[in-house]
């Protein structure tokens, strides 16, 4: 990445209303950008990220099985984001396909039914094994009380991108645990952001996140020389956030050796 890329990047952060962080790394060259990368950020959906990890990892060590069934009751589904809550009266699936959800469509209901099944006391120890010493599972989705007590959930730009590396080295646990993450991670529907003026010329591994006035969206990009970046924004004015979001990685891809 050239000076006037970084100056262009900078200003165009420091100009964005609100709480907003940027981090990245070219996993070719190691060269690293970051813009409040190291502080804490409300994480809407991309919780679902590190949930995800602790499940592959309590799975590959013989602590939970992704084969397990789970029935999901009406009482249980939470609005939409996903696809849980438009199937009629009960759904029996396994914890495998739960995390795709929770993943692919970000699917709210999933994520609740997953952290029901092995409880928050259990990720947040995970969360400081695997290196995740600012993210932080401090409530279940869809709880108003606790988030009016300022109760809330947080990621730190700069660990999932630490996270997102070891993925993509395939030194996640295991290189088979790595490719499992990184291919629901490929699976992605939600992709008006990081992949938005990418627009197919690279494949993106992402998670996104959303809610009012916050936008998050933490992936790598396969480009020529791929490369890690993770958006985290809150209290900004989405739409402007989410158009400077397409754009910087636009231009990171093509910094990247990507065409146009």
């Amino acid at each position: 990445m050239d000076n006037a890329l970084k100056q262009k990047l900078t200003e165009a952060l420091a100009a964005q209303k609100g709480h907003v962080g940027l981090y990245y790394k070219n996993l070719a060259t190691g060269e690293t950008f970051g813009w409040q990368a190291g502080e804490a950020f409300l994480a809407a959906s991309v919780i679902k990220l590190p949930i995800l990890c602790c499940i592959e990892k309590w799975a590959a060590e013989g602590r939970c099985s992704l084969e397990e069934k789970i029935t999901v009751t009406d009482d249980q589904k939470e609005p939409i984001c996903g696809a849980l809550p438009l199937f009629t009266g009960d759904v029996t699936t396994d914890v495998r396909s739960l995390c795709r959800l929770m993943i692919s469509l970000s699917d709210n209901t999933a994520t609740n039914v997953l952290i029901d099944r092995y409880g928050i006391p259990a990720y947040e120890e995970e969360f400081r094994r695997i290196g995740l010493a600012g993210t932080r599972l401090n409530r279940r989705l869809f709880e108003p009380e606790l988030s009016a007590q300022g109760i809330q959930n947080y990621i730190v730009p700069a660990e999932m991108g630490a996270l997102l590396e070891q993925i993509w080295r395939e030194a996640f646990v295991s290189p088979e645990v790595s490719r499992e993450i990184m291919d629901m991670l490929l699976l992605q529907q939600i992709n008006h952001k990081i992949p938005g003026r990418i627009d197919g010329r690279a494949e993106v591994a992402h998670k996104t996140g959303e809610d009012e006035d916050l936008s998050n969206d933490v992936g790598v990009v396969l480009g020529p020389q791929p490369f890690i970046v993770c958006f985290a924004g809150h209290d900004t004015y989405v739409p402007d956030w989410e158009d400077l979001i397409r754009r910087a990685s636009f231009d990171l891809y093509l910094a990247s050796g990507g065409e146009e």
